[in-house]
């Protein structure tokens, strides 16, 4: 009996420990919990811990959605890793859900869906498709149905991916280091309607890479800010718009399973900001809410009043479209934050290396509403500008400067703003960046490139890639109309397609297509990138960095400019006390004056003439090029292999020495020749590009597809026999230097041939081609003493009897980055 009740006694002790234990570890009331902490109250309340470094989060809703946006607030300064100050990151949707003592944020999959009344339907294709839970947390303190987690761990890492963009830079493997990563609690704010937490984060490494060695203060220890936006969804009184492929538009893009079977499965809607009329009744009414956008305050003058007006051009397509003063530009206010979610930027971005300018936008996955559109534009774009038109006129002069930019700190010049010189470089580049800016919030506004729009109207699109338009008044080069002013004809329709606000009870959808088809009649057209990248254009028309509506006459207008400019080029295109060995950097823009307009020139060779049509539209779907426009542009492509073409004038040589102490950085060819200038490499880069853009796979293969359906159309024997013409069996030059040239461009023209014939991303029946022209070419050189021609000869037959694979062919020249950027974005 004794024992019994021992053991009963014991039973009922451990069960009121177990008691007690429990009511010890069930959560603490929020108040007790966050006593003495600092508290940002607003869409979230968050709470942070001076003492221990910690952040906490209070949820107050379970299944509640908000929009989760990452982006940077610092850069690494370095163009080819990509870390740019203002760069915008991953863009979620995440749901609040509770399981027990933990909080998940869950991310639903909006790329796949069912809009369908039935919530089974719905609920078969939730279940089919993936989501993916972001977090979890253990709760810490509750108090009815608020929830209160620790944050820390879910702010403080690397959400960017910063430390996968270094190594797919080849930067080397960089963890984060936590004992050097804190939140930046004066950048860590509260609104209504957002959050915005800030940390900064050191990543550690120790063997960087050469590019982070070059920017960063330490490259073992890179240090960046990232930034966390917490964002309420917009109510439910969007109204999505879907797209049309003769209008380019951004946007989501979703499959629907309730859709009917005859109906399209796809379903593509626009991004748009939300711009609503006051009366949308009226043609013309003021904004509910105005558009604006806010000019980076760290843009020096002039260059951010040029930013403001570039931009502000946009308000003359949003008055086409019905809307009074509803797009604004304004230099973001002093106490703003330009990482806060609800300020649309225009930042000015430094890298240590010119690159690339961009626009982005913050948009609602479930609708394409647009919340913040987002720009950055690097800032030595700029100076490429410069760069161009020191190389292009005949004098500098006293043309002015950037004054706290750079592009000029030589004493006693003054920018006159009122002034347009012809020969005024610096005026060139305030073009240049009122266009960029403007192109750059195009595309947060929703439209991607229109590389049409630089051959009709007069430049009608900001969202085409201008190349400086280049005059020639009375034998002298003239820039006073090298970028365009204003907004074009097709912004203004694509605007009025996108932006209308229709009046009530109206069909949306015969207005919208009514918009369209008065575009098409005026032949008002669109193309973007997607079919003429630059290495793979087809529409004879839609090319990067070119001008005019006939690109085979523009490249011989180049051509004769970069002429003139090689033939009055000399010292005055340097300021005074300069070395002169920095020639070489304005020469390399001129000397490949005619890249780009060559580019675009050759996509006639092989060229078809489409439009993106719809049935029943009346447009012409596709129409090959005639084959005698083919054949006058191969003709003008060619001269770009001659001699007299390629080589740079022998008193220009003279005037370059080696790169003077300190002064090695900079755009330059390629040398083998040391230090010294190599004009040969020069010749041998300009060569093999003008090869390379003839003899690009997709077009060989539609030069034989077109010839195979017609003898009108130029077949690639017939090319490469040209090819031949204008290198090989032409009248050698007497001068021996341009005899040298010569023959690096028949050795261009082989190794080109080389290399495609060995290729196994081209057809079967291209290749064949190709090999039976290298067969005959080796027959007509055989008996030649030559040496050059020798070794020819011999590349040729070891390439005709080697083992499959064995051979590798000759590699292409490297070009210099180039006028006025490499590849488009």
């Amino acid at each position: 009996m004794n024992r019994i009740f021992a053991g009963l006694l014991l039973l009922s002790l451990s069960v009121m420990v177990e008691v007690v234990q429990a009511q010890e570890e069930s959560p603490r009331a929020i108040s007790e919990m966050t006593e003495g902490m600092q508290r940002f109250n607003g869409f979230f309340d968050l709470y942070w811990e001076e003492s221990t470094g910690h952040l906490y989060w209070e949820f107050k809703e379970i299944g509640q959605q908000f929009l989760y946006q990452v982006s940077l607030s610092s850069g690494l300064g370095s163009n080819p890793v990509g870390l740019d100050r203002g760069q915008l990151g991953s863009t979620a949707i995440l749901q609040v859900h509770r399981v027990g003592p933990r909080v998940l944020l869950m991310e639903p999959n909006y790329k796949y869906r069912a809009r369908s009344e039935n919530p089974d339907e719905v609920r078969a294709v939730e279940d089919a498709f993936a989501p993916s839970i972001h977090w979890g947390f253990v709760i810490e303190a509750e108090t009815e149905n608020r929830l209160l987690v620790d944050a820390t761990d879910f702010f403080l890492r690397d959400t960017h991916g910063a430390a996968l963009k270094l190594e797919n830079a080849g930067q080397g493997n960089y963890e984060l280091d936590r004992t050097r990563s804190v939140f930046h609690v004066p950048h860590t704010k509260a609104f209504p309607k957002n959050n915005e937490v800030e940390t900064i984060l050191t990543f550690t490494s120790k063997r960087p890479g050469e590019l982070v060695e070059s920017v960063a203060a330490s490259g073992e220890a890179i240090t960046l800010r990232q930034r966390h936006s917490i964002v309420a969804l917009p109510d439910g009184n969007y109204m999505p718009r879907l797209a049309d492929p003769r209008i380019g538009v951004f946007g989501p893009k979703f499959l629907d399973y309730a859709t009917p079977i005859d109906k399209p499965f796809t379903v593509r809607w626009v991004a748009r900001h939300r711009l609503e009329k006051m009366n949308p009744n009226a043609s013309t009414s003021v904004a509910i809410k105005p558009l604006t956008y806010y000019v980076d305050r760290g843009a020096p003058e002039p260059i951010r009043s040029a930013l403001v007006e570039g931009a502000q051009w946009w308000n003359e397509a949003f008055e086409a479209a019905g809307f009074i003063d509803g797009f604004r530009v304004e230099i973001l206010p002093l106490d703003a934050d330009p990482m806060d979610i609800r300020y649309n930027m225009i930042h000015w971005t430094h890298r240590s290396t010119r690159g690339w300018s961009y626009g982005g936008s913050v948009s609602d996955p479930r609708t394409g509403e647009i919340i913040k559109g987002n720009v950055n534009l690097g800032s030595l774009r700029l100076r490429q500008d410069y760069l161009i038109g020191q190389g292009l006129l005949s004098a500098v002069g006293d043309t002015g400067s950037l004054s706290g930019c750079g592009l000029s700190d030589s004493p006693g010049f003054e920018y006159l703003a009122t002034v347009a010189n012809v020969a005024d470089p610096v005026e060139m580049a305030l073009a240049r960046v009122r266009q960029l800016s403007a192109h750059e919030v195009g595309h947060t506004l929703g439209f991607p490139h229109n590389y049409l729009a630089s051959t009709y109207g007069r430049r009608a699109s900001v969202m085409d890639y201008p190349a400086p338009l280049v005059g020639l008044r009375d034998g002298e080069i003239d820039l006073s109309d090298a970028y365009g002013v204003g907004i074009g004809e097709y912004d203004k329709l694509a605007v009025r397609w996108l932006y209308s606000h229709f009046p009530t009870g109206t069909n949306h959808t015969k207005l919208l297509e009514a918009i369209v088809i008065e575009g098409l009649r005026k032949e008002i057209r669109f193309m973007t990138y997607i079919n003429n990248v630059i290495a793979d254009g087809a529409h004879p028309l839609a090319s990067v960095w070119d001008n005019g509506a006939d690109p085979v006459n523009m490249l011989q207008h180049e051509i004769l400019v970069r002429q003139i400019g090689l033939q009055k080029f000399g010292p005055h295109v340097i300021q005074q006390g300069e070395p002169m060995s920095v020639l070489e950097q304005a020469l390399v823009p001129l000397y490949l004056h005619h890249r780009y307009q060559l580019k675009a020139a050759a996509n006639t060779l092989g060229g078809t003439d489409y439009y993106y049509a719809l049935k029943g539209d009346g447009q012409t779907p596709v129409t090959i090029v005639p084959g005698k426009q083919q054949r006058i542009a191969l003709e003008t492509m060619l001269e770009t292999l001659r001699a007299q073409f390629l080589a740079i004038p022998e008193r220009i040589l003279e005037m370059i020495p080696p790169p003077a102490y300190r002064y090695e950085d900079g755009e330059m060819f390629d040398r083998f020749t040391g230090l010294n200038f190599d004009p040969l490499a020069a010749a041998s880069a300009s060569a093999d590009y003008t090869v390379a853009i003839i003899l690009q796979g997709p077009r060989m293969a539609r030069l034989v597809e077109h010839n195979a359906r017609s003898k009108e159309y130029p077949g690639l024997g017939e090319v490469v026999e040209q090819m031949y013409d204008a290198t090989w069996f032409t009248e050698s030059p007497r001068n021996t230097y341009h005899l040298q040239i010569q023959r690096i461009a028949q050795r261009s023209v082989v190794d080109g041939l080389l290399r495609e014939a060995s290729s196994g991303k081209n057809p079967s029946y291209v290749r064949a081609i190709l090999s039976d022209k290298l067969d005959t070419l080796a027959k007509r050189l055989n008996g030649s003493s030559d040496a050059n021609v020798q070794l020819v000869l011999g590349d040729i037959r070891r390439w005709q009897d080697r083992p499959e694979g064995v051979m590798a062919p000759a590699a292409i020249s490297d070009m210099p980055p180039g006028s006025p950027i490499g590849a488009p974005k």
